[in-house]
């Protein structure tokens, strides 16, 4: 029978590896699995009250689909004005 030594650096690459792993499948969980969202799971998204979430329709801030009374958006264009609207902090 052979006798395999685990060394510190061993070691440490498994768990660089198992984290880099980790962090891949966590950022695969953390984007919604549907392409279409209401209204109050886009509230709960951005933290936003209904008038808010109204305010941004109306003004065409964020681009929305209405079927039967219901109103959709879609969670791909609800990210990209996220990332148009970043703005870089400016120092007091």
């Amino acid at each position: 029978m052979s006798v395999q030594i685990l060394t510190t650096e061993d070691l440490q690459n498994f768990k660089s590896e198992l984290f880099t792993e980790l962090k891949s499948l966590l950022k695969a969980d953390s984007t919604p699995i549907k392409k279409w969202l209401k209204s109050d799971e886009v509230k709960k998204i951005l933290k936003v009250s209904p008038g808010t979430l109204q305010t941004l329709r109306i003004n065409g801030t964020l681009q929305y689909t209405k079927i039967g009374g219901i109103i959709y958006y879609d969670y791909e264009h609800i990210q990209k004005t996220m990332e148009q609207n970043l703005r870089l902090a400016t120092k007091p």
